[in-house]
């Protein structure tokens, strides 16, 4: 077994791990080893070959392959190492780090810091419990867009789509790109769950009809995929008697939602956020547990790359200053959303430093006001004439307007 010491182990060499590492080296902290599973750096962005990223990093439209090769040039350029097609196998809570190398075999590293940026998988067949046999021919979105943009594999012909997250939307256009035959995007929610612009771009431009409140409720097949049956849904999302229809496919798609890769987080012992369902943590980015922190969406998941990016930049400085000082201002202060606020990161604060604080509207609203407070103290107001669940709102409050004594709370009215 060999074993490593570093100051800083970023797990993940996706876009949050890779901008984490070149922010840190810029901050003076050089003995960096990113861990990263698959057989290159880039993560996600690697599969994803559409345009549409770095329109705000950056200001102009990159394609994901462009986005990612930006800072994995830059990470080659200073000399910030990496091992790739190593899979981190144990995290412990004083940052030992236990990893499985194809070249290295298995390896031992002590680390001052951590950062978690090991993104998020998406939910499955399983995770929604969709009744009916188990034939070939079902895919989630992104195993779908790997087949097909990285292995130049067609994974069917007559295609249903299930939930209208941005992937799907994506899908369902490449899919007919690729000469496929859409037939529908089902959304058991009453609003689309995907960026406005996918709607258009996607599905509009592509005359592919997208059913609000409509799920699937039954696969059917023996060997391959042959039909599902989609029914109306009422306002519990229970299937609706008498609404069945039909549709004879031989693929289903599934963009029901992602999951924040979570195992290492628990292992560590950091506390998990009930809202966002990665870890619970500070104005930082740091966990529950000192010295470990977590940026992307392995935290919360993100709407835009860019905005992974740049926060995993922002936790460079809390990273850096942690290893320079060995600790960081204690949180006293509780964040907290009233009963429209969704995703609320994050979820403690010092009070002592200014914070962004990002979250996601349970359902779509127009003319709303958002009020960020402390008690009785109203710190900021944004007026926004439409906040929808798709798009993560972002709001940066001065630490001149805080104190370290009561909890923050971010209010919702129209």
């Amino acid at each position: 077994m060999k074993m490593k010491n570093a100051d800083v182990v970023i797990i993940g060499g996706g876009p949050a791990g890779l901008a984490a590492a070149i922010e840190l080296h810029k901050k003076g902290i050089t003995d960096i080893l990113i861990l990263e599973r698959e057989k290159s750096l880039g993560g996600i962005l690697r599969q994803c070959i559409h345009d549409g990223f770095g329109l705000t990093r950056f200001g102009e439209t990159l394609s994901g392959p462009e986005y990612a090769a930006r800072f994995v040039r830059q990470v080659k350029e200073l000399g910030i190492p990496y091992m790739t097609d190593t899979t981190v196998l144990e995290l412990t809570p004083d940052k030992k780090i236990f990893a499985s190398s194809a070249v290295h075999g298995f390896v031992e590293v002590q680390a001052k810091a951590v950062v978690l940026a090991m993104g998020c998988r998406e939910r499955t067949r399983g995770a929604i419990s969709i009744p009916g046999s188990r034939p070939a021919g079902v895919y989630t979105a992104g195993v779908a867009q790997a087949y097909i943009n990285l292995k130049n594999v067609m994974v069917g012909r007559e295609v249903v789509i299930l939930g209208s997250g941005d992937i799907g939307m994506i899908m369902a256009r490449r899919l007919t790109l690729e000469g496929a035959h859409v037939q529908g995007v089902f959304e058991i929610q009453p609003y689309p769950s995907g960026l406005p612009r996918n709607i258009e771009q996607c599905l509009n431009d592509y005359r592919i009809p997208l059913y609000l409140s409509h799920s699937v409720t039954e696969i059917r097949g023996k060997d391959r995929l042959e039909s599902v049956v989609v029914s109306q849904v009422d306002e519990n999302l229970n299937p609706i008697p008498g609404t069945e229809k039909e549709y004879f496919c031989d693929t289903l798609i599934l963009s029901v939602g992602l999951i924040p890769e979570n195992e290492l987080t628990w292992m560590a012992k950091a506390e998990q956020d009930a809202g966002t369902k990665g870890a619970a943590v500070d104005e930082f980015y740091q966990t529950t547990v000192p010295g470990i922190f977590a940026a992307g969406n392995v935290l919360h998941v993100h709407d835009l790359v860019d905005f992974v990016s740049m926060e995993a930049e922002a936790l460079a400085d809390g990273a850096a200053r942690y290893v320079k000082e060995g600790s960081l201002p204690e949180s006293r202060c509780a964040v907290t959303g009233d009963s429209m606020v969704g995703q609320l990161v994050p979820a403690r604060i010092s009070g002592e430093e200014n914070v962004t604080v990002s979250f996601r509207m349970r359902k779509p609203v127009r003319n709303c006001v958002i009020t960020v407070c402390q008690g009785d103290h109203v710190i900021k107001t944004v007026r926004k004439p439409k906040a929808l669940p798709a798009e993560m709102i972002q709001i940066p409050v001065e630490r001149e307007k805080l104190n370290n004594r009561d909890n923050l709370e971010v209010k919702v009215s129209w």
